[in-house]
C-alpha cells in the first residue's frame, strides 16, 4: 500500500487525521486477515508551499519542514495510526527522481521547455493511458489543474496539461546538482520513483485525499507506467473523503484548519477524537463539528465502562459483524454501532461471559485502533 503523504509547512489538520485514519484500518484489516502489509508513504520535503511558508515566516526551509514532519508523526503516533514501513522524503529520493526523469528524457515522455529556464516536463499523453485513473475529462483536468499545483499558462510548454518533471534553479531558490542541470523535482515524480523503488508495479493500494486523483495520482501512475512500460501501477485506487469547517473543504489555503496538535494540547483525548473522526464514511465529504468531538468522548467514556466489567454478552457475534462492516468499504459508522449493541447490552447486566469484555477491548483495539 503506498499513501500520498503531507507536504510539511504546517501542522496536521484534521483533514490529514481522516485520511490517514482511514488507510490505518485497510492496514488492520489486511493484518486481521493475515497478511503481511508493506505500507510505504512520502513526505514532500521540497516544493513550492514549503518554501512560500518559510519566505513568509522568514524562516528555514529544512528547519520547517523537519518540525512538521516531526509533530506530523507525533500526532498520527498519538491517534494510534500505525507507522508506514518506509516513510520516505523528495530528498532523501533526489537520486532516483534525478535518475527517473533522466530516463524519461530520453526515452521521449519527456522534454525541455522552450523558454529561459529550460524547465522538464512530462508528455502528459506518453503512455497512451492518460486518464484512466481519474476518470476526468480534458475539460475537467483543465478546471482544476491550475488550482493543484499545475501551471497551464507557463510560457514554452507543449501542452497546458504536461507537468513539471525538474525545475531548473532560479537565485534564491534550493537546488541540487545533477545531469539535469541544476535544479528540483516537480511534485507528482516523487510518488512514482519512491513506490516503484519500494513496491515495485502492480501494488495493491495507492491511497489519498479526493483532491489527488487528479493531478497527482494521475501523472503518478502516468509517470510509472512510462517508466516501466507496463501497466498498471497500482492495482486499485482510493480516495478519502474532504473534512470542512462551516461549509468549506478544510485546507490551509482556506485558513480554517483545526489542528490535531492543538487539540492534543487542549487535552482532548485522542481516542475520542479518533472515534469522532471514524462516525462517517471515508470516502464522503464532511463537515467537522463540535458535537462530533462530544459524541465521540461519550462514546468512548461508555466503551471504557463496559470493558472494565466482570463479564458481558457473547463477544463472538459482535467480533463477526464488526469485522463484517469494516469489510464492506470500510463501513466504520454501522461498525461503530455494532460495539454501541454489545455495550448497551453489557451495561444493562445482560450476558454471562467473563471473556467478552476483555475480547471487545481487543477487538476495538486492533481493527479500530482505539485503546480502551
Amino acid at each position: 500500500m503506498y499513501v500520498c503523504g503531507i507536504t510539511p509547512y504546517d501542522a496536521t489538520h484534521l483533514g490529514h487525521a481522516a485520511t490517514y485514519l482511514a488507510y490505518d484500518l485497510v492496514y488492520r484489516l489486511w493484518l486481521d486477515n493475515g497478511h503481511e502489509v508493506h505500507y510505504v508513504q512520502n513526505v514532500t520535503d521540497i516544493d513550492d508551499p514549503l518554501l512560500e511558508r518559510a519566505e513568509r515566516d522568514n524562516e528555514d526551509w529544512v528547519v520547517l519542514g523537519m518540525r512538521e514532519t516531526a509533530l506530523f508523526r507525533e500526532d498520527m503516533a498519538a491517534l494510534r495510526v500505525l507507522p508506514p514501513h518506509d516513510f520516505v522524503g523528495a530528498v532523501e529520493a533526489m537520486p532516483e527522481i534525478v535518475q527517473a526523469v533522466s530516463k524519461l528524457l530520453a526515452s521521449g515522455a519527456a522534454y525541455r521547455a522552450d523558454d529561459e529556464y529550460p524547465d522538464i516536463y512530462y508528455r502528459h499523453d506518453a503512455t497512451g493511458r492518460f486518464g484512466y485513473e481519474s476518470r476526468y475529462s480534458r475539460e475537467r483536468m483543465e478546471e482544476v489543474f491550475p488550482d493543484r499545483g499545475g501551471d497551464p499558462q507557463r510560457a514554452g510548454k507543449e501542452d497546458p496539461l504536461d507537468a513539471l518533471l525538474w525545475r531548473q534553479a532560479r537565485e534564491g531558490e534550493p537546488s541540487w546538482d545533477s545531469e539535469l542541470g541544476a535544479g528540483r523535482p516537480g511534485w507528482h515524480l516523487e510518488c512514482s520513483v519512491i513506490a516503484l523503488n519500494r513496491l515495485g508495479l502492480g501494488f495493491d493500494l495507492q491511497g489519498g485525499g479526493s483532491d489527488l486523483a487528479f493531478p497527482h495520482h494521475e501523472f503518478s501512475a502516468a509517470h510509472a507506467e512510462a517508466l516501466t512500460g507496463e501497466h498498471p501501477f497500482a492495482r486499485h485506487y482510493s480516495h478519502a473523503g474532504m473534512v470542512g469547517l462551516d461549509g468549506q473543504k478544510m485546507s490551509k489555503s482556506q485558513g480554517n484548519l483545526v489542528f490535531v496538535s492543538r487539540m492534543r494540547g487542549d487535552r482532548v483525548d485522542p481516542m475520542a477524537l479518533r472515534l469522532a473522526l471514524l462516525d462517517g464514511h471515508y470516502r464522503s465529504d464532511r463537515s467537522w463539528t463540535a458535537d462530533l468531538l462530544t459524541g465521540g468522548a461519550a462514546r468512548l467514556a461508555r466503551w471504557r465502562q463496559a470493558v472494565a466489567l466482570e463479564s458481558g454478552p457473547d463477544a463472538g457475534e459482535t467480533l463477526d459483524r464488526l469485522r463484517e462492516r469494516l469489510c464492506d468499504d470500510l463501513d466504520t459508522e454501522n461498525a461503530l454501532r455494532v460495539v454501541d449493541e454489545w455495550v448497551e447490552r453489557a451495561m444493562a447486566g445482560q450476558g454471562d461471559a467473563p471473556e467478552a469484555p476483555s475480547v471487545i477491548r481487543r477487538a476495538v483495539d486492533a481493527l479500530l485502533g482505539v485503546a480502551l
